[in-house]
Parts: structure tokens; C-alpha cells; sequence
């Protein structure tokens, strides 16, 4: 298996497949609130929502560990860079996220959440050796950041939503610095125990912050507790494998992917929940987005 993370296939299929999965979760989100009986604008229930979710995954990864006979518990040197990670990953740009959505737009969030391929592939060389800049990576962000523009036709920055976009932009920092984290703590180490740990103490607090901002839920409806399971699976599935791929690949070259998200999440809602979403924008989009990660995993000398 091992073997396999390190090919270029494994990269590229394997991306791919935790984009989709965290696609299905821009419905499902709202499927779950419907069901949970979340308000709009309740930030709590939103936080304590999100935290049942990653806590849930956390303890669906440990009895994969099991079955491998591997180390379920982390020992002393692990404790540290899991729970930096739980907290800047998991904790920290759900935290924000939730916040910002509130003040902001749809298409704000997706356009300003983008920025992480950007600030991903700008970061790593400071971190990786064998993670370059080069001209190609640069151009192929820009192609990538230009398709999210595309499909959310430009968005919208004022006054009135400058707070909940700096908030997304925070998250979006988050998810960039936990993108270098994973790779960090996944070296010399499983990668399931990363994920499962590092879920369980960024879930654990989102729970914890959405109880006291005064959260609740109502856990009687069985279809809510499906799509709670579903979401947690997805959430174990593609954050186990993504830290996987980080482990064995340039973080730049895995995370541009994550431009895929918002182009599977808004057909996903299509399909779901019916929205009105196949449109020419979003075709281009995914063909500069496409283009655009070609250009970032393109292997050339000195890149």
C-alpha cells in the first residue's frame, strides 16, 4: 500500500476522491441543519454540529488502526504536533469558518477559501527542500483561483461583509498552515494515528465552544443521525488519505487540488438539493481548475 501512496496515480486518483468526498459535504451540511433543526445564524449549534462530525470520524479511524496491529495510543513525541494540528486543522478553520459564514457570502467563502492552494504552494519551499516555486506552479494557481472566480462570477467585497471575509480568511490561513502541519506530523508516523487524533481533539473542542456559545441539538431524527454518520465518514475517509498523500508528495502538488471542492460541492447541490447550478460558468470552471492543477504537477527541472 505504501508502495502505491507513492506513485503519481495514487496522488492524482486519490486526490480527486477526498475533493469529491468533501464535496458531499456542502449538501449534506444543509441537509443536516434541516434536520437538526439548526437556525440560520446559530453560530453554536453550527460549531457543536461540526465537532459531533470530526469527533465522530476521530473514533471511526482508531478501530482501523486496530485492525492493523498498529500503535493506537500516540506516545510523548507525537502529543505535541497532533495536537497542534487538531487545533489549527480541525479546530481553528471550522471555528472561523462558522463564523464567517454568517457575515459573508456563499461566494465569498469559496472564492477567499481558494486562496489556500495559493498560500500552500507559496509556503512549502520555506518548509521543504524538495518542495520548489517555480513559474509553472505560480501560473497554475492563478488558472485555478481564476476558475473559482468564474464560477462564483467575481463575488463581492464591502463594508458589510469585510468582517465574515477576513474571518474565512483566517480559516483559510488554518487550512493552508494544516496542510504543512500534516505533512510535518505525518513523517516517521502512521498517518491514521494522525488523522484519528488530531479529529478527536479538534472535534472535542468544537464541541466544547459550541455547547458553551449556548448550541444545541436535536438528535431524534434518525435521517439527522444518518447524515451525521455520513459526514463523519467522510471526514475520516479523506483526512486519513489526504494526510497519507502529504506524507509522500509535495504539499504544493496535493493541495491545489482542493480547487476541485467548491466545483464538486455546488454539482453535488445541484443533484441534491436541487439548486439551479449547471450552468457555462460552472464548466469553464472546472476546465481552468483542471488545467490549472496540470500546471502545478508538472515535473520539470528546477521546479
Amino acid at each position: 500500500m505504501k508502495g502505491f501512496l507513492r506513485t503519481k496515480t495514487a496522488a492524482v486518483l486519490l486526490s480527486v476522491l477526498c475533493t469529491l468526498l468533501w464535496g458531499t459535504a456542502f449538501p449534506f451540511i444543509k441537509l443536516g441543519y434541516a434536520a437538526f433543526e439548526v437556525a440560520d445564524g446559530d453560530v453554536g449549534a453550527m460549531l457543536l454540529f461540526a465537532g459531533c462530525r470530526f469527533f465522530l470520524a476521530g473514533l471511526m479511524v482508531l478501530p482501523v488502526i486496530a485492525f492493523q496491529r498498529a500503535r493506537v495510543l500516540p506516545q510523548k513525541g507525537d502529543v505535541l504536533p497532533i495536537a497542534v494540528l487538531g487545533l489549527v486543522l480541525t479546530a481553528g478553520q471550522y471555528f472561523f469558518t462558522y463564523i464567517g459564514l454568517g457575515f459573508t457570502s456563499g461566494a465569498n467563502t469559496s472564492i477567499i477559501t481558494a486562496c489556500a492552494s495559493f498560500l500552500t504552494v507559496l509556503a512549502a519551499p520555506f518548509f521543504f527542500r524538495s518542495d520548489r516555486l517555480g513559474a509553472l506552479k505560480i501560473i497554475g494557481c492563478v488558472l485555478g483561483f481564476f476558475g473559482v472566480l468564474v464560477m462564483n462570477r467575481g463575488g463581492s467585497v464591502s463594508g458589510e461583509t469585510l468582517f465574515g471575509d477576513s474571518m474565512i480568511f483566517i480559516s483559510t490561513v488554518c487550512a493552508a498552515a494544516g496542510n504543512l502541519l500534516s505533512k510535518k506530523a505525518a513523517a516517521g508516523r502512521n498517518p491514521l494515528l494522525v488523522t484519528a487524533w488530531q479529529l478527536l481533539l479538534g472535534g472535542g473542542i468544537l464541541i466544547a465552544v459550541g455547547l458553551i456559545w449556548g448550541g444545541r441539538l436535536n438528535f431524534s431524527s434518525v435521517r439527522g443521525i444518518a447524515i451525521l454518520l455520513w459526514l463523519a465518514f467522510v471526514s475520516a475517509a479523506a483526512f486519513s488519505v489526504w494526510t497519507a498523500l502529504l506524507k509522500y508528495h509535495p504539499a504544493s502538488k496535493i493541495s491545489v487540488y482542493t480547487l476541485l471542492i467548491p466545483v464538486f460541492g455546488t454539482a453535488l447541490s445541484g443533484l441534491l438539493l436541487g439548486e439551479s447550478v449547471f450552468k457555462i460558468e460552472t464548466l469553464l470552471a472546472l476546465l481552468l481548475i483542471a488545467a490549472g492543477i496540470v500546471l502545478v504537477n508538472i515535473t520539470r527541472k528546477g521546479s
